[in-house]
């Protein structure tokens, strides 16, 4: 199971890259981890709000204002391991961000937890766009 998401924002892609990498810009549309995120460290990100630890993994590529991967788990997923990959293309007047989150649990049984990561995402990427766009 594949969620794949595509928005454009009217920043280069050096900005962009900040808010997909640093705690504070993180804070800002996702959830904040302690230190920027780079190719082979551990992560975990925590509540803005709530300060609990929402989400963890390994950066498994950084590759600076082009290309960011990494291993995502959240606690309804129970063992699972996802992958969340960002590209970043240039496009006249801004950047062109697209996300492919796959390895989600699949069938039935874990469709709600689809539905809702689908959502989140949408929600997260909204307030990404209203922050580089204010």
């Amino acid at each position: 199971m594949t969620l794949q998401k595509t928005i454009y924002l009217k920043a280069d892609k050096p900005t962009v890259w900040e808010y997909l990498t640093d705690p504070d810009k993180l804070a800002i549309w996702f959830h904040k981890p302690a230190k920027t995120l780079q190719a082979g460290d551990a992560y975990e990100m925590f509540g803005t709000e709530s300060g609990n630890k929402l989400m963890w993994g390994e950066v498994l590529a950084a590759d600076p204002h082009d290309h960011l991967s990494y291993s995502f788990t959240i606690g309804p997923m129970g063992d699972a391991v996802s992958t969340v990959t960002w590209t970043l293309e240039d496009v006249p007047g801004g950047t062109r961000l697209s996300l492919k989150h796959a390895g989600l649990p699949a069938g039935a049984a874990a469709f709600d937890l689809t539905l809702a990561l689908d959502k989140g995402w949408d929600d997260h990427l909204a307030r990404m766009r209203a922050s580089i766009h204010a």
